[in-house]
């Protein structure tokens, strides 16, 4: 079923090296303007001094060791557990599976301050806890992996899996010898994308770490933010900015040494009823799926729960405006279903066009370079970009500090990874011979990339649409920053109203949780819809 890549390399079309430059050019002049000036402004103010005291305190490199060690462990996590449920998603016959991708997906759009107030509300944890902060980040991240792993799998042809039981090997050696290899470049995107994300978690470990244990994203913003330790928190930044770029050097090493071109066919007509030892792996995703109802459960609850009873006055609160927020709950979420609209067309469009242009280039460290820059908003911090907006933006015309797109090109920074890391293993699994087949016909390179790539990939690009979307609503990092006052997402409107005293505030905090997972399971079952009708396009 696979073939050596290096042997499928056929003649390019008339043009492909031009198209490519100019491809290339417009994905990193954006990723330029808004993301690396802001980043480099922010560290050349912070660098100017403070770098050696920094580096020799043994605390520093307590916190760099805990942040790799805890976002190693819940990326182990998140892969096992995530496994069982991209299995289900691919291959089993679920009545509702569109409910079933919208339940899986919900607890990653929550902010993750209200995912570290869920873990210890269930955990029962009053003291700083290593082990809920690797739970609660896994218990983020398994979408990522059920769903980038789930979409490759929905595409394997079966039938090699089944000739190899045919010729007499059990379930576990056909999956290992035969599927497992065939997931590995959508296994590596996905443990690449969770580990960023954990080693950048912000909520999560300031509400279970308690201060004792921190990671370079708390660090960060504790030095920025409360200690105006700019020079220190520009230092941290630089260790956080090699820590992403060792991971992401090993990721691509892994990666590359395992990709393969791969027979893909329609999802639809493969799924079938499971068989025997089958049972345990959806037994398992079963387990899975109740322990990520969990938190969400325990959240339900704690929105019509008080210290006198049952009640609904955090939801009744939410309908009005003043106190705490400036809008109504309801306002807050029309802002974030506005702004996660214009964010996820903005990192469609530069996505695709930077998985075509990983896919045409033709030199090696060129596409390594490439794909690790457009990684890299994954694993710097929200708080050093937010305050690099406000220092360089305003250079441009229209300062673009006020404009209503900031939070937009902010969230696009943050989604456009996830789509590239969605539509690329597709990508890059298909067949070199068709696209030269296609050439040697006289299409051009993009009638090739119209004709030939983009149906492969249309499966792809929908499910990285609606993964980019909902990722978007819950958004907090680099929204809580540059949020305009009187527009707030509801991320920033649930945060503001956690920080504040009062029994009616943690309600309608909690009733804003409610809301925001109502909105995303919402908005998740309209693109599962979508995505069913399109799927006949291959």
């Amino acid at each position: 079923m696979t073939r050596d890549r290096g042997t499928l390399a056929g003649p390019r079309p008339r043009g492909h090296g031009t198209t490519t430059i100019a491809g290339a050019a417009l994905v990193l002049g954006f990723l330029g303007v808004f993301f690396a000036w802001p980043v480099v402004a922010i560290l050349r103010l912070g660098l100017r001094s403070g770098i050696d005291e920094v580096l020799t305190r043994p605390d520093t490199w307590r916190i760099v060791a805990f942040t790799l060690g805890q976002a190693a462990a819940s990326t182990v996590v998140a892969l096992l557990a995530g496994m069982p449920l991209a299995y289900v998603l691919a291959r089993v016959p679920v009545p509702a599976k569109a409910v079933l991708r919208a339940l899986i997906t919900v607890p990653f759009v929550l902010p993750t301050l209200v995912v570290g107030m869920a873990f210890r509300a269930l955990l029962g944890v009053s003291e700083p806890s290593a082990w809920a902060i690797v739970l609660a980040n896994a218990f983020f991240n398994i979408a990522v992996v059920a769903r980038t792993v789930g979409g490759l799998w929905a595409q394997l042809d079966p039938r090699a899996t089944d000739a190899a039981r045919g010729l007499g090997a059990g379930p576990f050696r056909a999956f290992r010898t035969v599927t497992l290899p065939a997931l590995r470049p959508a296994l590596w995107s996905a443990a690449a994308v969770v580990f960023l994300f954990c080693s950048t978690s912000f909520g999560v470990v300031l509400v279970l770490g308690g201060g004792r244990y921190r990671t370079l994203e708390t660090e960060i913003y504790l030095r920025t933010v409360r200690l105006l330790d700019l020079p220190g928190a520009a230092v941290l930044s630089l260790l956080q900015f090699a820590a992403v770029l060792a991971a992401l050097a090993v990721a691509a090493f892994a990666r590359r040494r395992r990709e393969s071109v791969l027979t893909l066919r329609r999802a639809r007509g493969i799924t079938r009823r499971p068989s025997g030892v089958e049972w345990v792996t959806v037994t398992a995703a079963g387990a899975v799926l109740l322990a990520l109802s969990a938190p969400i459960l325990a959240l339900l609850v704690r929105s019509v729960s008080s210290r006198t009873g049952w009640t609904l006055a955090g939801y009744r609160a939410l309908s009005g405006t003043g106190g705490v927020l400036d809008v109504s709950g309801w306002q807050a979420a029309w802002n974030s279903l506005r702004a996660a609209t214009d964010a996820t067309w903005m990192a469609l469009l530069l996505g695709i066009l930077a998985c075509l242009v990983l896919t045409s280039l033709r030199n090696r460290w060129a596409t390594e370079l490439m794909d690790a820059a457009l990684m890299l908003p994954l694993g710097v911090s929200a708080v050093t970009v937010g305050f690099g907006y406000l220092v360089t933006l305003h250079v441009l015309p229209g300062d673009l500090r006020t404009s209503p797109l900031l939070v937009p090109f902010a969230q696009a920074l943050v989604i456009t990874p996830l789509v590239i890391r969605t539509i690329l293993p597709v990508l890059r699994s298909v067949d070199q011979r068709v696209r030269s087949a296609a050439a040697t016909l006289g299409a051009g390179p993009w009638r090739i990339r119209r004709e030939v790539d983009l149906p492969l990939a249309g499966r792809a690009v929908v499910t990285a649409a609606g993964f980019g979307f909902v990722v978007a609503l819950g958004e907090f990092g680099a929204t809580g920053f540059l949020a305009r006052p009187g527009a707030p997402t509801l991320p920033v409107a649930i945060s503001a109203l956690i920080g504040r005293p009062g029994e009616l505030n943690t309600q309608m905090a909690y009733a804003a949780c409610v809301l925001l997972m109502l909105v995303t399971a919402g908005a998740v079952l309209v693109i599962e819809t979508l995505r069913s009708d399109l799927s006949g396009e291959f």
